[in-house]
């Protein structure tokens, strides 16, 4: 493996990486965030020299965790792209599990496929950066389980980032007590470092991602308005049921590369976050109808909702949201942990309210 700079001058180029980073947009770091750069320039340095000469054994990764606004995704953004790797991923939680199972697949009928799966992955990547890193499934907390165990014992340097200290990951009971080992495993062998308040970069540049529009009242003409944003025309297909990994899915309509759906069918009922993935990846242009208020709906329902927004937003696709009700509204009183990172990206959505609309036109036609 080749560095460039040499090792002892790679923590040096990380930070002024950061410094050029923050600059070419106008921002300044924190107290919080600068501490952030330099602790994972410090152990990007070590474990590289570690792994170069084994005389000390360094941290296994690092786990850089803070509520919503915190700054963690600029500063792991900076860091990725100054770590001078070659073999180095940033990855999403939930299309890094797709994955892994389809490794698995080449391994099917051998003792343990997963362990090899993830051996294979290992020979392919020397440094992983996992992004928004939570547990809210049994299979996705024994995957992962699994997954960090093989990997550090592999050498593969690990950089995390995530809304929850270690020790609340998974915080669901019932499953929980299977999850300790990894937890665990973060505390002993990463350096954890919590990403106190600070700076929220998206809110001060007028470039921030736009990824989509959020509709709302669905009764002002919200289904016309979705069919025109999705470009539909006589050619749609509508009423389609689709096969996706081996069940159902009722689809509103379809055209190459867009499709409409209802959050009765998608959110509602129990689909998956590799139906997700399935979706977004053959149409990156999707819109939701008849989005209800979050605290209506039961806890399932939400969580889906809560993954389908961060596949979409990771997938760069574009989202249309359709709601009888403003975004404040149907955000209001979600109780739901995951939701601070939700709300920030829907937040991102261009706002389209249809009554305004509506009220213009007949003022135009009167």
């Amino acid at each position: 493996m080749t560095f460039e700079p040499p090792v002892e001058a790679i923590a040096a180029h990380v930070r002024q990486a950061f410094k050029a980073a923050l600059e070419a947009r106008g921002f300044r770091a924190d107290a919080a965030q600068q501490t952030a750069i330099d602790t994972l320039a410090h152990w990007l340095q070590g474990w590289c020299a570690g792994r170069r000469g084994w005389l000390r054994k360094p941290a296994a990764g690092v786990y850089l965790w803070g509520g919503v606004g915190r700054g963690k995704s600029f500063v792991m953004d900076a860091f990725f792209a100054a770590a001078p790797i070659q073999a180095k991923r940033r990855v999403h939680f939930h299309a890094f599990l797709q994955e892994l199972q389809q490794r698995m697949a080449a391994f099917a009928g051998q003792p343990d496929p997963l362990v090899l799966a993830i051996r294979a992955l290992a020979r392919d990547i020397r440094l992983l950066c996992f992004d928004e890193f939570h547990v809210h499934d049994i299979g996705d907390a024994l995957l992962l389980r699994r997954l960090l165990d093989v990997l550090v014992e592999a050498g593969v340097g690990l950089v995390m980032t995530s809304n929850y200290a270690p020790a609340g990951l998974c915080p669901n009971p019932l499953y929980r007590e299977r999850f300790m080992p990894a937890i665990t495993l973060i505390e002993k062998r990463f350096t954890v470092l919590p990403l106190e308040a600070g700076i929220d970069y998206r809110t001060l540049s007028d470039s921030g991602q736009q990824w989509g529009e959020y509709a709302w009242p669905q009764s002002a003409g919200g289904l016309d308005y979705l069919q025109r944003w999705l470009g539909f025309d006589d050619r749609v297909l509508r009423d389609q049921v689709l096969e996706v990994n081996h069940h159902p899915l009722q689809v509103c309509a379809l055209a190459p590369g867009n499709a409409w759906l209802a959050f009765a069918e998608l959110c509602a009922r129990a689909h998956s976050t590799r139906d997700f993935l399935w979706l977004l990846q053959r149409y990156p242009r999707l819109a939701l109808s008849g989005v209800p208020t979050l605290d209506s709906q039961p806890t399932d329902a939400c969580q889906r909702f809560i993954n389908l927004v961060d596949i979409a937003y990771d997938a760069g696709a574009r989202l249309l949201l359709c709601s009888e009700f403003s975004l404040e509204r149907l955000c209001r009183g979600s109780p739901h942990q995951d939701f601070g990172r939700t709300r920030s990206r829907l937040n991102q959505l261009q706002p389209r309210d249809l009554s305004s609309a509506a009220r213009d036109g007949r003022d135009k036609e009167s």
